[in-house]
């Protein structure tokens, strides 16, 4: 699963339109035209696709590649888009921190941030995943919500952000 993929179940679950992708990249400090938007979530045509005849399960390729500060920018956005600016006691906006630091966490962080955005417990995590059929031990997901250098942490696989999106599909569209 790539971040285009990520993105387009995410906007799916969450029943998003083109013009609040737009403003939510902005609100995560990343200006990206509609145009654009539309390219990372349209998948190039199949006679525009050199095909592998060993490669069984090909990943789905994208007009445009999302990269991992682009997920991360939309993430951010969507957790002030969903809960507000945070401000400190000061009164000034807190900047917001791109914790992404290696592409094999993106899962992990995923899951962290849509969480915070959600105002999601850990109950209603495991409720999610259960709804797409996949049980987890509090432990487990304590494990994967933990910062990367955390002794207990444990990546997060592409299983589990994939049933978590299907999850919250279930849950936001009642499908």
């Amino acid at each position: 699963m790539n971040n285009n993929d990520r993105l387009l179940r995410l906007r799916y679950a969450l029943e998003l339109k083109d013009s609040e992708m737009v403003e939510i990249f902005k609100l995560g400090e990343m200006e990206i035209p509609m145009q654009e938007v539309r390219q990372l979530l349209s998948k190039q045509d199949e006679k525009d696709i050199q095909v592998d005849e060993e490669d069984e399960f090909s990943e789905n390729l994208y007009k445009e590649d999302c990269t991992d500060l682009m997920l991360e920018s939309f993430l951010n956005g969507l957790i002030v888009y969903k809960r507000g600016r945070q401000v400190s006691k000061t009164g000034e906006p807190v900047k917001m921190t791109f914790s992404l630091k290696h592409s094999k966490d993106v899962n992990n962080i995923l899951l962290k941030k849509v969480k915070v955005a959600l105002s999601l417990t850990n109950e209603d995590v495991l409720d999610i995943l259960d709804d797409a059929g996949v049980s987890i031990s509090k432990g487990e997901l304590s494990a994967v919500l933990r910062k990367e250098d955390h002794r207990n942490y444990q990546e997060c696989g592409d299983r589990y952000a994939r049933n978590f999106l299907k999850g919250l599909t279930l849950k936001y569209r009642g499908e």
